[in-house]
């Protein structure tokens, strides 16, 4: 029996951008609240937020190693899997690619210079500053590779001539009309989620082993974290809302359930279709759905019976949409919430149930990355490049992509459980407050030191 080649290869690209994702996204995000961390603990002079910056500085690293590795098997599969693909559009996604390498090289220099210098300037600012180009370097790397996703959904910047891309302009197919709203939105929701993460964390850690003047400081400062961006998220989100119905109504109408054109359309929470495609036991919010799109209540929404079945996103993604947006304004919620009890002096921010919804975050705002990922390459079917390459034209024709895929899974399942041990011996077994002490303790004799000598 022959074996279908496009499923399998769907399935390796799918596995490797599903945990690639997860690695990416705190690669992206963390540097950021290091950077925080750093500038406020030198503000305020006070250490604990210079530790948070040292520890999570040390758990970065080993996303940083686990994102190269995945990185690379996403570039050596687009040759090995998608052949075809990449002999009509290779031309043209190069720079991209290329630029994105350099961006992690740049991060990555400057990351190592960041580790081996605490403590050897007398101005802490200096070291300070070199958190600024890991920033860059990090969000760049998600810019480049984000135009790249936007290229496949609204390609541009060449001539289609005799079956081939021709006066390619890779500056201007870089900049194609989908890259602000997806870098936006890829950008925010990466901050929000490594901010979530690190807010998890501090309040797992109280829940297991008490409340501590670090733990508190770090989980305040994440969930202001938290705020800020779910804001700037929810802000991401309507911009690609506007995007899609404007330039992919197909995407928007299959997440929406919305088969037929009309003016005033409801937006569709929930519910589930039947055999017919009539939606049962769903939330309709009466012309929502047209406010959202063109921020008009009356304005005419473009339906699904518009478009040809073979070329209709599945409407599974109903369901990756609306979980993608409720677990944003979840997260956005528990941050209000959190300031809430904080400033409401008859109620403590640090009680278990709460602490437990935070905690609960972590795990979500992760869920909520791949499911918008999920979302954004189903609802591109069937289309690997928008209205020139389907998938299966695109797919490597060879029966090994099976054995590529266990490979791939071996290699990923190794990548995971060596990355949750390394980070059990850096953290489990050196907590905060043993790694705070000792630092003080050293910068205790380091000063009688200097007093002696004196």
């Amino acid at each position: 029996m022959g074996i279908d080649t496009v499923l399998w290869s769907r399935l390796v690209t799918g596995i490797t951008l599903g945990f690639h994702m997860i690695f990416a996204t705190i690669g992206v995000g963390i540097p950021l609240m290091i950077a925080i961390a750093e500038f406020i603990g030198i503000r305020k002079q006070d250490s604990h937020y210079t530790l948070m910056a040292k520890r999570w500085a040390r758990g970065f690293v080993i996303s940083v190693a686990v994102g190269v590795v995945t990185g690379t098997a996403i570039s050596l599969q687009l040759a090995l899997v998608w052949p075809n693909f990449m002999k009509l559009a290779g031309n043209v996604i190069a720079l991209p690619l290329f630029m994105e390498v350099f961006a992690f090289f740049f991060e990555a220099i400057f990351l190592g210079i960041y580790l081996y210098t605490w403590d050897r300037f007398k101005n802490p600012y200096i070291h300070w500053l070199l958190t600024l180009p890991i920033v860059l370097g990090a969000g760049m790397s998600a810019v480049f590779i984000t135009t790249v996703n936007g290229f496949m959904n609204q390609p541009g910047g060449f001539t289609m001539q005799g079956g081939q891309f021709t006066a390619v302009n890779p500056v201007q197919a870089m900049l194609n009309t989908a890259t602000f709203s997806k870098v936006f939105h890829v950008l925010s929701s990466a901050y929000l989620t490594g901010a979530a993460l690190l807010a998890g964390i501090a309040a797992f850690t109280m829940l297991r082993k008490g409340v501590t003047g670090y733990h508190k400081k770090a989980l305040k400062l994440m969930m202001a974290v938290v705020m800020l961006f779910g804001l700037l998220n929810t802000v991401a989100g309507d911009a690609s809302a506007k995007f899609l119905a404007e330039h992919q109504p197909e995407k928007l109408a299959a997440a929406e359930w919305h088969f037929e054109t009309e003016s005033g359309a409801d937006l569709i929470l929930l519910g589930w279709l039947n055999a017919e495609h009539k939606i049962i036991g769903a939330i309709h919010l009466p012309k929502i759905l047209s406010f959202l799109a063109f921020g008009n209540f009356n304005a005419k929404v473009t339906g699904l019976n518009e478009f040809s079945p073979d070329e209709q996103p599945p409407l599974l993604v109903h369901y990756f949409f609306d979980l993608m947006a409720g677990i944003g304004f979840a997260l956005l919620g528990i941050s209000v919430l959190y300031f809430l009890f904080t400033f409401w002096k008859k109620r403590n921010e640090h009680n278990k149930w709460l602490l437990r919804i935070i905690a609960l975050g972590a795990p979500l705002a992760f869920l909520g990355v791949e499911l918008g990922w999920f979302y954004a390459e189903l609802g591109r079917q069937p289309w690997i490049l928008r209205g020139y390459m389907r998938v299966e034209e695109a797919a490597t024709t060879s029966p090994s992509v099976r054995i590529l895929f266990f490979l791939f899974l071996l290699l990923y399942i190794v990548l995971g459980a060596v990355s949750v041990l390394v980070l059990r011996r850096l953290f489990h077994n050196n907590p905060a407050e043993t790694e705070m002490e000792k630092w003080a303790q050293h910068a205790g004799n380091k000063r009688s030191g200097k007093d002696a000598h004196a």
